[in-house]
């Protein structure tokens, strides 16, 4: 090759051939065409063409190989990130390591992924004095491309797969391997396809992975944004409220149920989860949107269901002053999704405290019990808080101390502390939110933020990705002149990872293909849970504030992109993609997880109707609608 990769043709029986550029081998001749463009890439474009004399089944292997290192760093956006898996998570998905890896535990020293698995069709490496990134599309002129990554020796080797191969075995959310799916292409002799893809050269700064995904994102703008949502601002905004009202709100006690059953007839109460928690999946953040939007429009019906909601977690406290983490109709107040009734779940806590915050100062006449709910919280945390600044990601019910350190969950607090600080001029919230801040520093900069949401452990996840967001650029228009500004900026470039920048290709007889589903501006949840979701519009308003501050236009594109998406399949009327008016689901499959790429689940959540609720009527505030 002119270039510093190899093609290696991979046939059906196992078989291997190394093609030559220029040249001709038994089964192929291929030609490279490379040039450098205005962004720092080589774009290439590969002519292939068979010369067996018979019809062949083969797909090719395009791989770059770098120098010697220990820690490659590897990224594919969305899906993994260094080891992926640290060692005592809970929760079984990939993991790369050296160290004797067990299949049977989802690890291996190498990995070939689905493209669609990634949020960007990409693999980031770097040795010891740099690093590369290969970069294609979804789909190529062999099907689904996919990229992968091994090392050899202490090299690491960045793959693309035209078409993909998910090896050596393929993870479908489940905790057990399945077996490697290699689908091959059948080439006819004679037959000539083109394969492109970009290569980029990167420094050793690990966190230059962010100047290729912004030309990616600016490279593949869609040409008329506008045509993306289903419903404008305004109209998401009443649909969202009614939803969530109609379908999730319970007087008795006031609660919003965590899920609602798009089939009503077959499924009704039993399709219905009977639990609320205080944040995250249910409770306090939406419960907050809903009185907000309530107010705007002259909602009475909407003000005094968020009202209740609001009174009822605020007056039902843990013994240890905290929230509680959930309220099940079979077991009242509990830790939530946890087996220890003792652990409360520092994220859940820490935004259930910061919305409340926000419904306080709002509400001119508050019930006294929500500040008094949102000061027993933080005294408790900053009561536990360690001397170096921790705040801790798991507290006991009861005692209120910290049960658990790891991870990066407790950067939910800050913005908590801030806002109340800010609210009632108390310092010490203050102070705790800053030295927390400085304590965070290292996981912001060192690219790896995990623990957030209570169902993936400490899995990294786009959640915690949104908790520092929301930490950094708190402290930043609290303190203009600390580090805070560049911590928020590097923690919003590592959280759009997870942003999909392009559109999925779905089947057409598919659910998502039918409706056209547009996937640029949705997030993928986590390596561990992968299917997109919404949860990004919880953040919103600070990363377009963000962007405002460093007059960046990639944050403020990636805002009104998240917001375009997740106004698709909002249901407008009853019936609209088999749902009721006002539901939102929780999850789009855009690859093999979970459920078939292409369908929808078909429950409503609260969270989502409400984060949507939400992200409308800070748009509208803010006069951004149309930004």
């Amino acid at each position: 090759m002119t270039g510093s990769f190899t093609v290696t043709a991979l046939f059906a029986d196992g078989s291997t051939e190394v093609l030559a550029d220029g040249g001709t081998s038994r089964t192929f001749e291929i030609t490279a065409h490379e040039s450098e463009t205005d962004d720092g890439r080589v774009a290439v474009r590969l002519d292939v063409t068979c010369v067996s004399a018979v019809p062949v089944d083969a797909g090719l292997r395009i791989e770059l190989r770098l120098g010697p290192t220990d820690d490659p760093g590897w990224l594919v956006p969305g899906v993994f990130y260094g080891e992926n898996r640290v060692a005592g998570c809970r929760v079984r998905f990939p993991r790369f390591t050296l160290e004797n890896p067990d299949p049977t535990m989802l690890e291996s020293d190498s990995w070939s992924l689905r493209a669609d698995r990634a949020a960007t069709p990409a693999v980031f490496g770097w040795d010891r004095t740099g690093g590369a990134a290969l970069v294609t599309t979804e789909r190529s002129a062999l099907g689904q491309a996919g990229v992968g990554f091994a090392m050899a020796g202490d090299c690491p080797l960045l793959r693309l797969h035209f078409p993909y191969r998910e090896e050596p075995m393929v993870y479908d959310g489940s905790p057990h391997p399945l077996p490697p799916d290699l689908p091959g292409f059948r080439w006819q002799p004679g037959q000539s396809e083109s394969l492109c893809f970009d290569i980029y050269r990167l420094d050793t700064d690990r966190h230059s992975y962010t100047d290729v995904l912004r030309y990616v994102h600016r490279r593949t703008a869609p040409a008329d944004l506008d045509a993306v949502p289903w419903v404008s601002v305004a109209e998401a905004a009443e649909l969202a409220a009614w939803g969530l009202y109609r379908w999730h709100y319970r007087p008795d006690p006031p609660v919003l149920l965590e899920t609602a059953a798009f089939d009503r007839h077959a499924l009704g109460q039993r399709g219905d989860r009977q639990a609320m928690h205080v944040s995250w999946v249910s409770g306090i953040p939406y419960a907050y949107a809903l009185l907000r939007h309530g107010r705007r429009r002259g909602r009475d019906d909407y003000v005094t269901a968020a009202t209740a909601v609001l009174d009822n977690i605020a007056t039902n406290l843990a013994p240890a002053g905290t929230f509680w983490g959930q309220w099940t109709a079979e077991k009242g107040w509990n830790a939530g999704w946890t087996p220890d009734r003792r652990r409360l779940h520092a994220r859940t806590l820490g935004e259930a405290t910061l919305f409340l915050v926000r419904a306080v100062v709002s509400e001119q006449s508050a019930p006294t019990s929500w500040e008094g709910a949102v000061r027993s919280n933080l005294d408790v945390v900053c009561a536990a808080q360690r001397d170096d600044g921790a705040l801790g990601s798991a507290y006991d019910a009861f005692t209120g101390e910290v049960l658990h350190w790891a991870g990066t969950a407790g950067l939910a607090w800050i913005p908590a502390l801030v806002e109340a600080a800010r609210a009632w001029g108390e310092s010490r919230y203050a102070e705790a939110a800053r030295r927390a801040g400085h304590y965070y520093l290292d996981a912001v900069r060192g690219e790896f933020l995990h623990g957030a949401p209570e169902d993936v452990d400490l899995a990294p996840s786009s959640e915690d990705g949104y908790l520092a967001v929301l930490a950094y650029v708190s402290l930043f228009e609290q303190d203009r002149s600390s580090p805070w500004l560049a911590a928020a900026r590097r923690a919003a470039d590592w959280t759009l990872t997870f942003r999909y920048t392009y559109d999925v290709d779905f089947a057409p007889h598919t659910l998502l293909g039918h409706y056209r589903f547009r996937s640029r501006g949705a997030d993928q949840a986590s390596p561990a849970n992968q299917h997109l979701h919404s949860y990004g519009l919880i953040c919103a308003p600070e990363l377009r504030r963000l962007g405002q501050h460093l007059g960046d236009a990639y944050y403020l594109a990636s805002v009104r992109e998240n917001l375009a998406c997740f106004r698709q399949f909002v249901a407008r009327q009853d019936g609209d993609f088999n749902a009721y008016r006002g539901m939102v689901s929780e999850r789009y499959y855009q690859t093999a997880c979970y459920q078939p790429k292409g369908m929808l689940l078909t429950l409503s959540h609260a969270w989502c109707v409400g984060v949507l609720l939400y992200a409308c009527e800070a748009a509208i505030a803010s006069g951004t609608t149309d930004d």
